[in-house]
């Protein structure tokens, strides 16, 4: 667990650093130069984590043994990846600068930021990250924020509820997504919609919309040029009935290309693309689509707090033998837990054309990033 494990971790880094002499001092312009550390200011990644973190860590980075450190708690295995990639470098690097609560952690964790620059700190927290040699599972730098339609290309650990509603408020769907990540770079994915609908004089009308399950495999990723590309595919399945609108009546299926590209240290650019194939044809027809979003975090307290993202998408759909529809969806997602692992995000689709038949819809959702820790801790 990303959590536990970074808790111990800073700990021991302190108790590293107290056993070489290191005190704190001011680091100034923190422009690597002038640091308490005592290091160079040249000093490699490698060459602080040996002053800093070998004793507790060990020089492979699987922990020194217990009789060793003086206690019992199980240290940290940075060779293991599934502990290792999760988590973006910003995470470990303001965990690092800032300690403990900063990340709602245990408060006697300590911060580093008056003893080590920010450029030793960047540089131990990419050496540290070396450690995992399976180039295999993508890094937590890929895992960009998640629009409102776009799916991302990054297998995730997700639970996420939305919902949407046509503003003339007579038809609300609600979409319970769980997602899992299996091994290095795979995903299984489960959606179940719940819609209800209201005509004009008519009563109040719900169930369950078409049950979808998917897989995606990520087959590229870059941390170096910020880039990751999946292909995965969904099955829906004819469980909502179609005489309410409420389903297809058959099974469709769906296969899709995702991809991110990282634009500098905040920014991002995400494409979906796809085309839906119906069992039976004379039930619904086959559909392709292309979903693009692009935004930017922006971060409090000092780039270490709450994540603000503004994004916008543009939609586009052309179902068989019909027109192409066009969307615009301006919205923003807000992390909402100092873990980061709790977000909110909100939205308005808005048609560009055949607005006559088409209404404006909102959009949220709540997002719960599970493998990072329980629904409720993390928050103060």
């Amino acid at each position: 667990m990303f959590v536990r494990s970074v808790t111990f971790s800073l700990l021991l880094l302190a108790g590293a650093i107290s056993l070489h002499g290191q005190q704190p001092t001011s680091t100034g312009s923190g422009s690597g130069s002038g640091s308490g550390s005592g290091l160079a200011a040249d000093a490699s990644g490698k060459e602080i984590y040996r002053v800093a973190c070998l004793t507790c860590h060990g020089a492979e980075g699987t922990g020194s043994p217990r009789e060793l450190v003086g206690f019992s708690q199980e240290l940290p295995d940075f060779t293991d990846c599934s502990f290792a990639t999760p988590e973006p470098s910003a995470d470990w690097f303001a965990v690092v600068h800032e300690g403990g609560p900063i990340r709602g952690l245990d408060r006697h964790m300590p911060a580093f930021g008056e003893a080590l620059s920010p450029i030793e700190i960047a540089r131990v927290v990419e050496y540290v990250s070396s450690f995992c040699t399976d180039s295999a599972w993508p890094r937590g730098d890929l895992n960009l924020p998640r629009p409102l339609f776009t799916e991302k290309a990054y297998p995730e650990n997700e639970l996420v509820v939305s919902t949407g509603f046509d503003t003339d408020a007579t038809h609300v769907t609600n979409h319970i997504v769980y997602e899992r990540r299996l091994g290095k770079r795979n995903q299984f994915e489960a959606v179940v919609p719940f819609e209800v609908a209201q005509a004009a004089g008519a009563p109040t009308t719900g169930g369950i919309g078409d049950v979808s399950l998917g897989a995606k495999r990520t087959l590229y990723a870059s941390t170096r040029s910020g880039r990751i590309l999946s292909v995965g595919g969904e099955i829906a399945l004819p469980t909502g009935s179609s005489s309410s609108d409420r389903g297809n009546g058959t099974l469709v299926f769906e296969p899709f290309a995702m991809f991110g590209q990282a634009l500098g240290a905040t920014g991002f650019l995400q494409t979906q693309a796809g085309v839906e194939f119906p069992v039976d044809q004379d039930k619904a027809s086959r559909e392709a689509f292309v979903r693009t979003a692009v935004g930017n975090s922006f971060m409090q307290d000092r780039g270490f707090g709450r994540a603000w993202t503004p994004m916008m998408e543009l939609l586009w759909a052309r179902p068989e033998s019909e027109g192409s529809e066009w969307d615009v969806v301006p919205q923003v997602q807000v992390t909402l837990s100092k873990l980061q692992h709790v977000a909110i995000a909100g939205g308005v689709r808005i048609p560009i054309n055949r607005r006559d038949e088409r209404h404006a819809q909102v959009v949220t959702y709540l997002l719960w990033d599970w493998f990072d820790g329980s629904l409720f801790d993390f928050w103060k």
